[in-house]
């Protein structure tokens, strides 16, 4: 399986350190990965023997740009240049996430698509935007797109809807989709914290970001709500389609009178299909203790769905973090290769 690896932030360096890590379950699988090019903004590495990952790490811990990589780097090292090639079998486009444009994600993955290349995805914003235009895509050209790490990472949220759902009609889609809100919740519900208490101490642990403000004003959870419904509803839904409220105006004292009642707070994205008519939102709710998503604490994420005919099913866990992001990458890389098919017209 020749490979290219478009974007190398966190997760694509860890991709590459996962690739060395798991050569030996690799080989059991029969999965020859040979890794042509990694490529960024500003050029890359090409190697047509294939690059050597431990070479690539070692480089990496002192020095980011590609282009001064001794065996094959430089900025003539482009994503139309492989294109060009014609000499690679998947690409794992790992950009940031654009949730207006798409870009540069979009024009990746569309070429490779139109070019008969898998893809395989962590980045958010084409499969927002466009999901069904880049599956038929995939579709018409015989390859897969593969989304698995743009809902929750290492959570099995997509593959579980597609595969495991087959046949079904999905009725609501209910989900505890962002670790940082969780965590901050559960530290408030622990500890008697403030918001801003349980807040700092989720970036001081690295857990939120500098500014969080896609998770806790329930915008990451609204985007993952999004791209779940679009793909496993056959929807063409948009940001603009959901009621999204944070949790920024949580109260201590909204914490304790919710325990007093043995219930608590999560932040729930969901979409309900009654009588034709879909209602998505992402907001706080108060869960009852035999509530499916009641037990989902800190940094854990889940899903539950219901359906017409296989009832409910409900995917609780799935680590955090780049290597966990790396690895769902990879999940979807091996899935391709055991012949799995994601893509195809509706």
């Amino acid at each position: 399986m020749r490979m290219a690896i478009i974007g190398y932030g966190g997760v694509g360096s860890a991709f590459i350190r996962l690739l060395n890590d798991k050569k030996s379950n690799l080989v059991h699988e029969g999965i020859d990965i040979v890794v042509h090019y990694i490529i960024n903004s500003s050029g890359g590495i090409y190697d047509p023997a294939g690059i050597n990952y431990l070479d690539v790490i070692e480089f990496s811990k002192t020095k980011r740009d590609l282009t001064k990589y001794p065996k094959g780097g430089s900025k003539d090292v482009t994503f139309d240049k492989m294109l060009e090639r014609k000499d690679v079998d998947i690409v794992v486009e790992m950009t940031p996430t654009n949730k207006k444009t798409g870009e540069p994600g979009m024009t990746h993955i569309t070429k490779a698509l139109e070019n008969g290349i898998h893809v395989v995805t962590a980045n958010k914003g084409p499969i927002l935007l466009n999901f069904r235009k880049l599956n038929e895509l995939a579709a018409q050209n015989k390859v897969q797109l593969c989304i698995g790490c743009t809902t929750g990472g290492a959570l099995p949220a997509i593959n579980g809807g597609i595969m495991d759902l087959a046949g079904a009609d999905i009725l609501s889609i209910e989900g505890v989709l962002n670790g940082t809100t969780n965590f901050i919740l559960k530290e408030m519900d622990d500890q008697g914290s403030t918001y801003k208490e349980a807040l700092k101490k989720a970036q001081d642990l690295g857990i939120a970001e500098t500014d969080p403000t896609l998770d806790v004003e329930g915008w990451d959870t609204a985007a993952k709500l999004l791209i779940l419904t679009n793909v496993l509803m056959n929807e063409e839904k948009t940001l603009e389609d959901i009621t999204v409220e944070g949790i920024t105006n949580i109260t201590p004292q909204d914490i304790q009178q919710a325990k007093a009642e043995k219930k608590k707070y999560k932040l729930i994205g969901k979409t309900i299909n009654e009588d034709q008519i879909l209602k998505m939102t992402v907001k706080l709710e108060k869960l009852e203790d035999t509530h499916p998503l009641y037990g989902v604490e800190g940094k854990n994420k889940a899903v539950r769905y219901t359906s017409d005919t296989l009832g409910d099913l409900t995917i609780i866990g799935g680590a955090s973090g780049v290597m966990p992001a790396a690895a769902s990458i990879l999940r979807d890389v091996i899935n391709i290769h055991r012949g799995y098919k994601f893509s195809k017209f509706r």
